[in-house]
């Protein structure tokens, strides 16, 4: 902008008819040009955060009432001889099934919905492998997360606690 005037004066000795007016940088002209989308992409952004908080929750939750209702079986497994790591794995493993199951049908119903958003995406293709490859690996990511945390809880059961829990 500080080169403006000058700009503005070598257009008028140049060309004294053509008319200068409102002049801007390009940075200002382009963001001008996609304000109107940001907007809604900002908007669905921050409401992709708020469900990948709620499906860690949900999911943390769900895993959490499944060992609360399997301590008994998770005692008599650690008491005939499992360790640790075969309770941490049997859980959350039994929980990555489904997270693989629900990823995969997100990505099938993904796909359908990109067609209807791709007005709005920039350089982004519908169906586009590397952006749904990276959103079900941040999904199946928080997914382990959420259900690690009580897997990990339920191999401190102690197996006798564990026998007299009912």
């Amino acid at each position: 902008m500080a080169m403006a005037a000058q700009v503005e004066a070598a257009m008028k000795s140049t060309l004294p008819n053509t008319p200068v007016t409102n002049a801007q940088p390009l940075e200002q002209v382009v963001a001008d040009s996609v304000s109107g989308r940001t907007f809604p992409m900002q908007l669905l952004a921050c409401f992709a955060v708020v469900a990948l908080v709620l499906a860690a929750v949900g999911i943390a939750g769900v895993v959490s009432y499944g060992v609360t209702q399997r301590t008994q079986e998770i005692g008599i497994r650690m008491a005939f001889g499992a360790n640790a790591r075969d309770v941490l794995r049997m859980i959350v493993g039994g929980s990555m099934r489904w997270v693989v199951i629900g990823v995969g049908v997100g990505v099938v119903a993904s796909l359908a919905a990109t067609r209807l958003l791709e007005v709005l995406l920039f350089d982004v293709k519908a169906g586009d492998p590397r952006v749904l490859g990276a959103m079900a690996a941040v999904l199946a990511v928080v997914a382990f997360a959420a259900s690690y945390l009580p897997a990990r809880r339920a191999t401190r059961v102690d197996p006798m606690v564990a026998l007299r829990y009912e």
